[in-house]
């Protein structure tokens, strides 16, 4: 059961990009996160309202790691991503997101103590290896967007990374809604003030159209709302490194969806660095 859901997840994950591509076409990154974060933190206040017996006191001494998990969720995490997905291709923000579980590993072995040895260095080497093999595909143009947008993706997928390691902590000693609806609405509080303080024309009552409310809600409700409760809870089930593996089978659903929606053409360099990344990620998980 536990594997299904996680499927079920990088399903939503995957369409995720999708969804957020079209979106930016019309929309500024900004208002589409302020508007994810709005309607998930609506959709997690009811969901809680329904689970009132898991509602407990926080803890003092986790406030703080609350507050952490809130500003990676929104103003990093999501920011970083919508941001880049409207510089560069679906595909390669998917692929991104593929090397969190490396980035889980760096972080262990930075912060807990974790050991290398040399099958796990030779991964990270490899995932890295792909990533660069992703960047080159137009050039290491500094200032064109899509190279731009690829590093962005790349600091979004590290800010998933802490995310879910920080994450696992709080999951299992409040549960994986009521953990999920904490660092929503924390991430949100945090991220109304820095909206409003952000350049451009962030006009919230621009473009919304029924498509685009539509996006909206699909990104609020089911990526945020349930995909995120779904990989919390399996944070409960397995481990976190072990979890991060899954992420592998979203660089190859986006690219499918991006072909047949986009038609995004699915290239050399990025089937290059997919396979590249993808072997890094899985010698890192087995040694």
């Amino acid at each position: 059961m536990i594997h299904f859901l996680i499927l079920l997840q990088q399903v939503i994950a995957s369409s995720t990009h999708i969804v957020a591509k079209g979106l930016t076409f019309g929309v500024t990154p900004a208002v589409v996160l302020f508007y994810r974060a709005a309607i998930s933190c609506l959709v997690y206040i009811v969901w809680m309202s329904f689970k009132r017996k898991e509602i407990r006191k926080i803890d003092r001494k986790d406030i703080k790691y609350i507050i952490m998990l809130g500003v990676l969720n929104i103003p990093l995490n999501q920011f970083l991503f919508l941001n880049a997905i409207s510089m560069t291709t679906a595909p390669n923000v998917s692929l991104a997101y593929a090397l969190t579980p490396a980035f889980v590993f760096v972080i262990a072995v930075i912060f807990l103590g974790e050991r290398m040895n040399m099958l796990k260095t030779a991964g990270i080497v490899l995932a890295i290896a792909g990533a660069v093999i992703l960047l080159s595909e137009k050039g290491f143009n500094f200032t064109s967007d899509g190279f731009k947008g690829d590093l962005l993706a790349l600091a979004a997928s590290f800010a998933w990374a802490l995310y879910t390691i920080l994450g696992k902590k709080i999951t299992r000693k409040y549960g994986a809604i009521y953990a999920t609806t904490l660092s929503m609405v924390t991430g949100f509080i945090f991220y109304i003030p820095i909206f409003f303080l952000l350049p451009g024309n962030n006009d919230l009552t621009a473009e919304l159209t029924e498509m685009n409310l539509l996006g909206f809600v699909y990104l609020g409700a089911i990526t945020s709302g349930i995909g995120y409760a779904i990989w919390y809870y399996a944070l409960t089930k397995i481990d976190a490194s072990k979890l991060a593996v899954f992420n592998n089978l979203q660089p190859v659903l986006t690219a499918a969806l991006a072909f047949f929606i986009f038609d995004t053409p699915i290239t050399l360099y990025f089937i290059g660095g997919a396979v590249t990344v993808i072997t890094g990620v899985v010698l890192t998980q087995k040694g």
